[in-house]
């Protein structure tokens, strides 16, 4: 699933009459590169909300099927914004996103990938038996565009906890994970976030991460958008055409 729904605040004025996740980057939406990316991992079907400029993100999927590019799309609009826990949480009800483990990423994901694709690397590491979610977190100091403090810290093992308060930890959130449907046993209903189940599952012992081995674009203010066009045209070779490491 793709979050594709929010009001893109911190965008302003971009957003104010486009959705975030159609702005662009190296000339193509965001969203095209985080479809590209689930298409070339191998994943056939990929779930899209949609709220603020709803018409907007289904023309635009609708182009892209037109074109023959996949992955196949289905678009839930949502009649009110149930931020990433409540809209994840009501596609799992319906099932729209069966019974097994799904990735869910963020609509302004953006990422170079390693050696090994970073959603290849995520679907080796996922145990079930172990795990409610597995978070792909990246460095701060390979990030591009403003991180903060950090959201997690991070044992040998790889379980996640919370960082003491004012306290600085390497690490962010990519906006991509793979979920369980075990994290959403004790969902409420209606909108929330994503951090109230983390944090439950956090309490179980049941929140991994792993950390990405390339850089990743926070992608949240006008500006941030010029820094990872650079950045993904430091990846491409002297003829202009994209290198593995863009998938």
């Amino acid at each position: 699933m793709v979050f594709a729904a929010g009001l893109g605040g911190r965008m302003r004025p971009l957003t104010d009459a486009a959705a975030k996740p159609l702005l662009r980057v190296d000339g193509r939406a965001i969203l095209d590169h985080v479809l590209d990316r689930l298409d070339r991992a191998g994943v056939p079907e990929v779930v899209v909300n949609a709220f603020w400029q709803a018409d907007q993100v289904e023309a635009a999927l609708r182009r892209r099927a037109a074109s023959g590019i996949g992955p196949h799309v289905v678009v839930r609009r949502e009649a009110a914004l149930l931020e990433t826990g409540g809209s994840a949480a009501a596609a799992l009800r319906d099932g729209a996103l069966g019974p097994a483990p799904f990735f869910l990423l963020n609509g302004d994901s953006l990422w170079l990938n390693g050696p090994v694709p970073a959603l290849h690397r995520l679907a080796a590491v996922f145990d079930p038996a172990r795990m409610d979610a597995l978070l792909l977190l990246a460095r701060t100091s390979l990030a591009v565009g403003e991180v903060g403090r950090g959201d997690f810290v991070m044992d040998a093992a790889g379980r996640l906890r919370r960082p003491a308060p004012g306290a600085v930890t390497p690490y962010i959130f990519t906006g991509v994970q793979i979920a369980a449907p075990s994290l959403f046993a004790d969902a409420p209903a209606g909108a929330f976030s994503l951090n109230g189940l983390w944090d439950a599952a956090i309490g179980r012992g049941r929140l991994y991460g792993i950390v990405h081995d390339s850089v990743w674009c926070h992608l949240s203010r006008p500006q941030d958008l010029p820094a990872a066009t650079a950045a993904l045209r430091v990846a491409r070779d002297p003829d202009g055409v994209d290198q593995d490491v863009i998938p």
